[in-house]
């Protein structure tokens, strides 16, 4: 029987990117945190691994989450110094696809709602700015100087570090039975033991749905394979002081991404094409068939990357319907905030978004509008109070 432990300000479950993050910010502030996880962070069990992660500005999705990027890149950046590691790498990054595209249109539209610095490549400009990339005629690029990627190991791990030196207490390798309010606070029982809170962060990835199983919420896990190829020769083409991260739509509602080469080849990945997945029996082998989709995508956008495939990894997407994350307290218990999932898109944001969490935990009001990510969206139940200043 697990055994019984003291009681905490705020329990977080689940140390990926939102939960290292939202320990971190608040241990920071002095809150009694326990951090749990069931495997031991950064791992590559779940959605926040594979070396490099994309950040960009100006947001094709929406415009909606720029000023949330925009706080990630302030905090990213106070990470690093904090924890002493390189975090965030500055590539320049390329949004490439038709002008009236889903990616480039996007990207355009979230760059002149918010004044954002950019440039609007024809394919020719393209192709001379990234000679590695090889775009078809009828595409543009849309140039975000600011646009580069995280090193999502290195985030997770500095997220932990600084966070328990400031005293948070980190349990991995203790996997989550259950949870329930108590009153006005928190129980949640362990393989280890049982533990007693005031508030409850639920950042539990693809997870979440075994977990939350009272709001049924319609959330999928989706899986997502990760590509390492070696260049066909020796070439700076891709080294990342020339080559930026990029995400082309090469279809209409079809994209893939990508980054330079940091030491271990061109990586390269489809975006929101997986299949579904549970994270406890996910297929972490790559067939042959997905290989030769990813490689006839080299050969006719990237020739030069067309060489050995030197590794694979496969993670996972855990979305809503319509793509946007949650963030939100829970409608029933007030004390429990649901974070995340994140939808294929998320972990560039997770910085900014802990310190949302630590706030709602806190009960101090969110500095960002989270309305958009509330629950009642997706379930038609009353929305918890995660409301918040309007960001825009």
């Amino acid at each position: 029987m697990p055994r019984r432990s003291s009681s905490y300000g705020v329990i977080v479950a689940g140390l990926g990117a939102m939960g290292s993050a939202a320990v971190h910010h608040l241990a920071t502030r002095g809150a009694r945190v326990l951090g749990l996880d069931r495997f031991a962070p950064p791992h590559v069990m779940g959605s926040s691994h594979g070396r490099s992660r994309i950040i960009r500005e100006a947001y094709f999705e929406d415009p909606l989450y720029v000023p949330l990027v925009q706080r990630a890149y302030e905090l990213w950046d106070e990470l690093a110094v904090s924890a002493g590691r390189e975090i965030l790498v500055r590539t320049g990054g390329v949004m490439i696809g038709p002008p009236d595209g889903t990616v480039a249109a996007g990207a355009l539209r979230s760059a002149a709602r918010h004044g954002l610095p950019h440039e609007r490549l024809t394919a020719a400009q393209l192709n001379d700015r990234c000679p590695g990339f090889r775009p078809t005629v009828d595409m543009i690029g849309v140039w975000e100087p600011r646009a580069g990627y995280l090193v999502p190991e290195a985030a997770i791990a500095a997220h932990l570090e600084v966070a328990a030196r400031h005293g948070a207490e980190l349990r991995t390798g203790e996997a989550i039975v259950d949870w329930r309010a108590t009153g006005d606070g928190v129980e949640v029982t362990t393989t280890n033991a049982v533990y007693r809170a005031d508030r409850l962060v639920l950042a539990l990835g693809a997870w979440m749905p075994r977990l939350i199983r009272d709001l049924d919420l319609p959330l999928t896990i989706e899986r997502n394979v990760l590509y390492w190829f070696k260049p066909t020769r020796a070439t700076t083409l891709f080294d990342r002081d020339r080559f930026p991260i990029w995400l082309c739509e090469y279809a209409p509602g079809l994209v893939w991404y990508g980054f330079p080469d940091t030491g271990q080849g061109v990586k390269v990945a489809l975006h929101h094409q997986g299949t579904a997945a549970d994270p406890d029996a996910l297929r972490r082998d790559v067939g042959p068939e997905e290989i030769a989709y990813i490689r006839a995508l080299l050969r006719t956008f990237m020739p030069t990357a067309d060489g050995p495939l030197v590794e694979t990894a496969v993670c996972m997407y855990t979305n809503t319907p319509d793509e946007h994350f949650i963030i939100d307290r829970h409608p029933a218990y007030p004390q429990v905030i649901v974070a995340s999932p994140c939808s294929g898109h998320g972990f560039k944001f997770s910085s900014a978004i802990g310190e949302q969490l630590a706030m709602l935990a806190m009960d101090a009001e969110p500095t960002f509008d989270l309305r958009p990510f509330g629950i009642a969206r997706l379930t038609g139940a009353a929305s918890g109070s995660s409301r918040g200043a309007v960001a825009d």
